[in-house]
């Protein structure tokens, strides 16, 4: 391990928690993907940028901003060398960076060495990645000195990982899904594969020290890179929300690790966008072969009732969104439809130029996301269908936005643009 100074190690005191204006986690807060700027002129031109800068690796990690810090994970393709980045928000210049040696291995062309997005909160930044001989978990604090580390056991999926940690309250929690080989042997036929499963669960560590607080053990099937979201319950209780195909929709008692309620069925597909909830309602997908397949809309309760479930067309990585009463299913293949998201009514389906991988966001009352090509699109969140506008950055990119403090962030393969605000001095 190394770490490379490159300026102020820390910008002021910590606190407990997380600010209303942060993102500090994969789709912000409670990862609902909901944001507002409205200083920021949208739609966005070059003239909005406030700063780029070139990152020292690549991935597809999406930028959590916390306070004035943003932090962002890279890799380097030819040694799968880790790195964490701390970045000052308002300007792009790198506070710190910490680098991770690590080992090569076999998983999907489009996936990378820094794919996993961290959480972070007043104290730091909790990232995660994955080798076939471990899941790890490390802890990091303002200046980038190691506060702990947890390694969880091996992780099987000739796919790779790409579920993020969450940090909640005195919290880290991640969702560990891995496959069962037995259930997808197509995807272990090659010499040397693994054969026994792996081993799934979704873990509470202890924020300060990483030690376990709760752990619920789960059925593997196919592995799921879906992240966890949160729902806020009465009198104060905090829900974890998670999805894979073995186990369908969760519902897990944050402080607690139990179990509040389940749906009786899993997914028969593989989850790689993240559950979202919204209208009353969890929503979630799964799919395979870079096609959404299935999508069901639960009312999640001791007995959750199945709201509606819907056909193809249907997104596979990018995760769904709600907007006010609005449900948005961004295809893979640009395939775009809005819903009535108490219902499940289509009120308009349209094609746009495009493949994507980012999870669209809200901002502003309207719908932003990015192609595979870098292309950034913003549609109106309306009952009727209008021309996106697009502004092209030039590198693909996988990864999904953030906003915080008024500004936009967008990571492509190795650049890391902001947008709005204003441009530092």
């Amino acid at each position: 391990m190394k770490i490379l100074l490159t300026g102020m190690l820390a910008l002021g005191a910590a606190t407990a928690l997380a600010g209303a204006d942060d993102w500090p986690r994969f789709r912000g807060p409670d990862g609902a993907g909901l944001a507002t700027a409205p200083e920021l002129p949208l739609p966005l031109t070059e003239a909005s940028r406030r700063w780029c800068v070139k990152l020292p690796g690549a991935g597809h990690s999406s930028p959590v901003v916390c306070g004035p810090r943003l932090f962002v994970m890279c890799g380097e393709n030819a040694t799968a060398q880790r790195m964490v980045l701390c970045l000052d928000a308002a300007s792009g210049r790198t506070l710190w960076q910490r680098a991770f040696p690590s080992k090569t291995y076999n998983q999907n062309n489009d996936n990378s060495y820094a794919t996993a997005s961290p959480a972070a909160d007043a104290d730091g930044v909790v990232v995660t990645w994955t080798t076939p001989e471990e899941v790890l978990v490390v802890a990091l604090d303002n200046a980038g000195g190691e506060v702990w580390r947890r390694p969880l056991g091996p992780f099987v999926c000739n796919h790779g990982s790409g579920s993020s940690p969450l940090i909640v309250g005195d919290f880290v929690v991640l969702a560990n899904d891995q496959d069962n080989p037995k259930e997808t042997p197509q995807n272990y036929n090659k010499p040397g594969a693994p054969k026994v499963a792996g081993k799934s669960f979704v873990i509470a560590l202890d924020r300060k020290t990483g030690a376990t607080r709760w752990q619920l053990d789960r059925r593997s099937s196919q592995a799921a890179f879906a992240t966890p979201s949160l729902r806020h319950l009465a009198g104060g209780a905090t829900e974890l929300v998670c999805a894979n195909s073995a186990n369908g929709l969760t519902g897990v008692d944050v402080a607690t690790g139990k179990i509040n309620w389940t749906t009786e069925k899993g997914f028969t597909r593989r989850c790689v966008g993240s559950p979202v909830c919204g209208a009353g309602l969890v929503i979630s997908i799964a799919g395979s072969g870079g096609m959404g397949a299935e999508l069901i809309a639960v009312r999640p309760g001791p007995k959750p009732e199945l709201a509606y479930a819907l056909p193809k067309p249907l997104p596979y990585v990018p995760s769904p969104l709600v907007i006010g009463d609005k449900l948005i299913l961004w295809g893979d293949n640009g395939q775009v439809a809005c819903l009535r998201a108490a219902t499940g009514e289509l009120l308009w389906r349209e094609k746009v130029e495009g493949a994507f991988y980012s999870s669209p966001i809200a901002l502003n009352g309207h719908v932003l996301n990015v192609s595979k090509t870098g292309d950034v699109l913003l549609l109106d969140a309306g009952d009727k269908f209008a021309a996106p506008a697009r502004l092209a950055l030039g590198e693909k990119s996988f990864a999904t936005p953030a906003v915080a403090g008024g500004v936009l962030f967008i990571r492509t393969y190795t650049q890391l643009f902001a947008f709005g605000g204003k441009k530092p001095e």
